[in-house]
């Protein structure tokens, strides 16, 4: 799951009551379905920094709810507001997640120098999806990364 430390970083999740946030503003459908039909609770999750000066895993979490309407799309006032959203039908998910270890920051370019990785969708030109899935052998990897 990427995100925007500007907005939210893993420092943030940390320092969150009970270390959970929720994890809101996605605005793209195949990434809401991730969310939707792919994570439950429990799941692992790779917290990763993008839109910054040196993009890379933060830290890991987990999935600490089910998914739910993210309220932010109902609010004018969001820069995530959708006016075609309603309470009844909404549009986009939010899911809760929870800080579990931050480790060590592994950023973009040592991820790119493993052979290891060379698949991870993550890695993958043009790649821009806030949420997609990471292969058990990917994932295992990069928490050995991470310590």
């Amino acid at each position: 799951m990427k995100s925007e430390p500007d907005d939210v970083s893993f420092d943030d999740v940390l320092a969150a009551p009970g270390q959970i946030t929720s994890w809101y503003g996605v605005r793209n459908y195949q990434a809401r379905n991730f969310i939707r039909d792919g994570m439950k609770v429990g799941d692992g999750v790779l917290f990763y920094h993008s839109s910054c000066a040196v993009p890379g895993v933060a830290g890991l979490a987990e999935i600490v709810s089910a998914p739910y309407p993210d309220a932010t799309q109902f609010d004018p006032k969001s820069p995530y507001y959708d006016p075609k959203a309603t309470p009844e039908q909404p549009r986009w998910i939010g899911i809760d997640v929870k800080a579990v270890h931050q480790g060590r920051y592994v950023d973009l370019k040592e991820l790119r120098s493993h052979p290891e990785l060379e698949h991870m969708r993550l890695l993958a030109k043009g790649s821009r999806l806030s949420v997609m899935p990471v292969e058990p052998a990917e994932w295992r990897f990069i928490v050995k990364l991470i310590g």
